[in-house]
């Protein structure tokens, strides 16, 4: 008689915890927050390379525009920063563009909240022609001329004339047709 009354005792007692624990599980999943990066607003949510492109390998820059001025290499500045709109979503656009030409320009992302020294007068530092604007897209030849300076979001076809400019390509018009490669949910729109 005893053991069946201990073993009901056990048995409401292993009951009522996993009612218990039950209840705080649903309790912390109901009270847990969805995932709070969004491409349309100004929140930081992290490297916006990584998260909106779908190209971590673009921040940080491997060369400095020094680096790439004394390598005689085009350079692309990016000037950005993570917690824009408008930065994260031309994103997109930088990490299309280093799949075409990223093996023959340098790639150089600029975060402006990095930028501690004022306005400089030495053209090998990227600073040097940041304008205030995010996001703003400069495209050096090898010369070290500017042969784009745009700000806000580029299109794709307008930095690519450029590029096809620094390299002597023939226009859209009397070339193939770039397809872009489609890395997540985002460059679906962009391509359609």
């Amino acid at each position: 008689m005893l053991n069946s009354i201990q073993r009901f005792s056990w048995q409401k007692i292993i009951s009522a915890l996993l009612s218990f624990l039950l209840a705080i599980f649903l309790l912390l999943l109901i009270a847990t927050p969805t995932a709070l990066a969004s491409l349309n607003d100004d929140r930081f949510d992290g490297n916006i390379f990584a998260l909106y492109a779908g190209n971590g390998s673009l921040v940080p820059a491997r060369v400095t525009l020094n680096e790439s001025l004394k390598s005689s290499k085009p350079a692309l500045l990016v000037f950005f920063l993570d917690d824009s709109k408008d930065c994260k979503q031309f994103s997109t656009v930088v990490s299309q563009l280093q799949a075409f030409y990223g093996r023959a320009a340098s790639f150089i992302p600029v975060n402006v909240d990095a930028i501690i020294t004022p306005v400089t007068d030495d053209s090998t530092k990227s600073a040097y022609y940041y304008e205030g604007f995010v996001p703003q897209t400069v495209l050096i030849d090898q010369e070290g001329k500017v042969v784009l300076n745009a700000k806000g979001q580029v299109a794709f076809e307008k930095v690519d004339d450029a590029f096809r400019e620094v390299f002597d390509l023939l226009p859209r018009s009397e070339s193939v047709e770039l397809k872009r490669r489609i890395v997540n949910e985002i460059n679906i729109e962009l391509s359609n």
